[in-house]
């Protein structure tokens, strides 16, 4: 049900994300493109694929532990584009600049859109800045779109989720969310946690290499493991039982999380990639993820069935089942 404003649930990437997309964009720009629903467009130019994307990034503080609001623009754009399997190539920058933002500060975060570009083996080939009065806008505001170019054979997205997959991901789940949240509240967990905020082209470069049976990629960033796995049970018509036992999440998110009442399952993540994978070919996978410096800690972490379409379960540690539903609410309002 749409409200008669905007709200800032529309933007927490759950239930009410969905629906100001379904009922709103959707019934207005509807296209074959959109209605994938992916987080990058694959379109088809002189026989070649490639993959198009566009992001806003708000998060507030602009600089937290790990990172800051140029990095991680372009990590966010360079990985919608590898979720759909595609090599980043280009990027575009625009800036919303308040009045009265630091010169100093405005330098620190192009420096590191530019250590990021480099790391991510992009270019930044087009800009544009805009400067509002004070009080207009906080602080700095980020838009960057990218291209890749799709190898040919590579077919992936979120409805493509197959029963007797199984689901990977590639590290530890919450890091992101905790550390942006405890540098906006100026909370002190003594644990070092940083953001996952990282590039991920060359990871799901490697894993493309070793396995031809890659059906789903698609990083959990909004919402968290728990929304983006419900979108992919819903656009694939399967059902997705996880594994408790095996959900990597750190002791410092843990706690932090239950001190504040917050699921790791629903914070979100910057550098983490969901991957749906033919059961034979997830152990070659698995290997290659580990070797890349942002997959040490991967694992095996649920497996896609045929029971209960459209929705996630958890096989909890005592041997129960618990229903993860989109995430409703707004946990954290400018995460990304």
């Amino acid at each position: 049900m749409i409200t008669d404003q905007v709200t800032l649930d529309h933007g927490s990437g759950g239930e009410a994300s969905r629906e100001l997309v379904n009922d709103i964009f959707l019934t207005r720009l509807d296209n074959d493109f959109l209605r994938r629903l992916d987080d990058s467009a694959v379109i088809e130019l002189s026989g070649h694929k490639f993959a198009m994307t566009t992001d806003s990034y708000v998060v507030d503080p602009i600089f937290f532990p790990g990172g800051d609001i140029g990095s991680l623009s372009v990590h966010g754009t360079v990985n919608d584009l590898c979720m759909q399997g595609a090599v980043p190539l280009y990027l575009t920058l625009g800036l919303v600049l308040e009045e009265g933002l630091p010169m100093e500060d405005l330098m620190t975060i192009i420096d590191s859109v530019s250590r990021a570009a480099k790391e991510a083996n992009v270019k930044v080939v087009a800009g544009d800045t805009k400067v509002v009065p004070k009080g207009n806008a906080d602080k700095i505001f980020i838009n960057t779109s990218g291209i890749g170019f799709v190898p040919e054979g590579v077919e992936v997205g979120s409805h493509n989720a197959r029963p007797g997959d199984l689901i990977l991901i590639n590290g530890d789940i919450g890091d992101h969310g905790i550390a942006v949240l405890a540098s906006r509240e100026g909370l002190d967990f003594k644990t070092g946690l940083t953001s996952d905020s990282a590039p991920l082209n060359a990871l799901v470069a490697s894993i493309l290499k070793v396995s031809s049976r890659i059906h789903v990629l698609r990083d959990p960033t909004r919402g968290g493991v728990a929304t983006a796995l419900n979108e992919i049970a819903g656009q694939s018509g399967v059902g997705v039982h996880l594994f408790e036992d095996s959900l990597p999440i750190s002791k410092a998110v843990m706690a932090a999380s239950e001190l504040l009442g917050f699921d790791p399952l629903y914070l979100a993540n910057e550098g983490k990639c969901l991957i749906a994978v033919a059961p034979q070919d997830a152990d070659s996978v698995l290997r290659a993820m580990k070797r890349n410096k942002y997959g040490k800690n991967s694992k095996i972490i649920g497996q896609v069935t045929d029971q209960n379409p459209g929705r996630v379960l958890l096989k909890t540690r005592v041997g129960g089942t618990r229903i993860l539903s989109m995430l409703t609410g707004e946990q954290l309002p400018r995460i990304c």
